[in-house]
């Protein structure tokens, strides 16, 4: 089979406009970044609200393991698919990092015959959108320590600043260090440090804005640091907002694309669900909704991270309610689960699937928490056996799931039609359940995150760390109590040790630190050894890209 990057090459992609015409979106709010990319006009978005909001259809997935899972991939040839069966459907996935792109994972456009084009623009710089949230995080980083510099009004506490600088790059050099050194003209000597740009709180801002006045407003809001009173200093004091904003004007704006067989897919921000919430922007979500029938959209990585935080974070946040949840699975990944290695995956083995079955049980009985119909979709390999997926298929069935085998790596959007129907059932009858929320704003910071740790994660204990409970209760002294919170952990494990396979119970849930993002409008707590800041591997994947004789980009994932 061709490479994602040669099957992407050799698609001929539709005019935007033409992507456009098909919702109706008119040429006027179509703001073309070349023939194959547009950003869609906000005010013409905005407008939308009137009209009446189609379905919503979130894809997670079971625990990710080196095996593949392929929820991107799944999200696109369902789209695909719901398409093919005469549905009007609209994808809505995140931008790709360059982290991951030159890290490990890769790039995040899907692969095979179920992608997102033009893929080699869309991995890398895409219209701009990182490089702006980059910039305005990294403006305001800078006017902090100017704030300080001069002693303007409010006398910051230096050593109070909270606020770090970010980096679309994986740099774990760059994860603690001391800045300002050099003498007084080049600053002031404190400690401070890098997180990747996904887990900026501006990304998580951007992905969460309803418009440019209230991504002004969430800007204004960011807590930086305290006063020599300790009293939490916002942004809005040190005038830092309206440039932020003049530089996220255009990129709040979604971007529309296409996929290989010629569907309308939105893409737009990119907050890591292991470290932030994980989820693309409400404005694109809520774009989809009113512009086609169905919105299919994706939460990562397992559904313990992507699939709660779009629900308790995203949904609440937005009044949205999803109208049915995808859960992809693998026989590789459910063996691997079971104890089969890595290297052992291609050989058929019952024993370790039925073992492994207990992660994805557990992923939906966690989604069954949160009253939404599920079906899982059996990302098939060419090395499953028959015998595996009709096991899987079985013991699915044996815990009241539907299931549905997919081949649209190979097939593209014929090879989800299963699913697409079996979805489309779901969506057409009355829902026999109401959505709800894991926790009530009113509940204790301590206590959701507590729940969460419980009741998702199955953890036995909890562990607040260092002044844990100081920080939790002064952000409820401050008025921050009812925020939701969003847990940064290891995307390996439901425990907080990637190494913990499968569905642990009863372990030890460490909390390290917690994190104020008033802007966003939740709180970050960070568990175990997860880092807002990755390295790359031993041999990362930019060791592989590089342009041919042809000038065309290669190696690229």
């Amino acid at each position: 089979m061709l490479s994602d990057i040669e099957i992407a090459r050799a698609a001929t992609l539709k005019p935007i406009t033409e992507i456009a015409g098909r919702l109706n979106i008119p040429d006027e709010s179509v703001l073309s970044y070349g023939h194959t990319i547009a950003k869609l006009d906000g005010e013409y978005l905005n407008s939308l609200s009137s009209k009446p909001r189609g379905k919503l259809v979130l894809v997670s997935a079971i625990t990710p393991t080196p095996a593949g899972e392929g929820k991107t991939t799944t999200t696109v040839g369902l789209g695909d698919a719901f398409n093919r069966i005469g549905k009007k459907a609209v994808i809505c996935l995140r931008e790709p990092s360059l982290g991951p792109c030159f890290g490990v994972k890769g790039g995040a456009a899907g692969g095979g015959y179920a992608q997102v084009v033009p893929m080699e623009r869309i991995n890398l710089h895409f219209t701009g959108d990182f490089h702006a949230i980059t910039s305005a995080h990294d403006l305001l980083a800078a006017m902090i320590d100017n704030h300080v510099h001069w002693g303007n009004e409010p006398v910051m506490d230096r050593n109070s600043i909270t606020f770090r600088r970010v980096i679309d790059m994986n740099d774990r050099m760059l994860r603690n260090m001391v800045i300002g050194l050099g003498g007084k003209a080049n600053g002031y000597p404190r400690e401070g440090g890098f997180d990747i740009s996904v887990a900026s709180e501006v990304m998580a801002i951007l992905c969460l804005a309803s418009d440019l006045k209230d991504l002004r407003s969430r800007l204004e809001r960011i807590i930086i640091g305290e006063d020599n009173d300790h009293n939490p200093v916002a942004a809005a004091k040190i005038k830092a907002a309206g440039a932020m904003t003049a530089l996220l004007k255009d990129a709040l704006q979604p971007n529309l694309v296409q996929t290989l067989e010629g569907n309308p897919a939105l893409i737009h921000g990119g907050p890591f669900a292991n470290i932030a919430h994980g989820c693309n922007s409400l404005i694109a979500t809520k774009a989809a909704l009113h512009l086609g029938d169905i919105a299919i959209t994706e939460a990562g990585f397992g559904a313990d991270l992507g699939a709660e935080k779009f629900f308790d974070i995203k949904c609440r946040q937005a009044n949205l309610e999803p109208d049915a949840v995808v859960l992809v699975a693998t026989i590789r990944a459910l063996k691997m689960h079971g104890g089969v290695a890595l290297a052992d995956l291609k050989n058929e083995n019952i024993a370790a699937l039925e073992t492994g079955f207990a992660n994805l049980a557990r992923h939906a009985e966690n989604l069954a928490k949160f009253g939404v119909k599920t079906v899982v979709a059996i990302n098939r390999f060419h090395s499953d056996t028959e015998t595996e997926l009709d096991k899987l298929q079985d013991l699915c069935a044996s815990i009241g799931l539907d299931s549905a085998v997919c081949t649209h790596f190979t097939d593209g959007g014929a090879g989800a039609e299963d699913l697409a129907r079996k979805l489309s059932a779901i969506l057409d009858a009355p829902k026999e359940d109401s959505f709800r929320l894991l926790y009530p704003d009113e509940m204790p910071l301590w206590k959701k995150i507590e729940t969460i740790a419980k009741e998702i994660y199955r953890a036995g204990e909890v562990v607040p760390q260092g002044a844990v409970l100081k920080k939790l209760k002064s952000f409820e002294e401050q008025g921050f109590g009812d925020l939701p919170v969003c847990i940064a952990k290891t995307q390996s494990s439901f425990s907080a040790d990637p190494k913990a396979k499968n569905a642990p119970t009863g372990h030890i849930f460490p909390i390290r630190e917690v994190r104020l993002n008033a802007g966003a409008g939740f709180i970050v707590a960070i568990s175990g050894n997860i880092m807002t800041m990755p390295g790359l591997p031993r041999h990362p994947a930019a060791e592989n890209i590089d342009i041919n004789e042809d000038n065309e980009i290669i190696g690229l994932a």
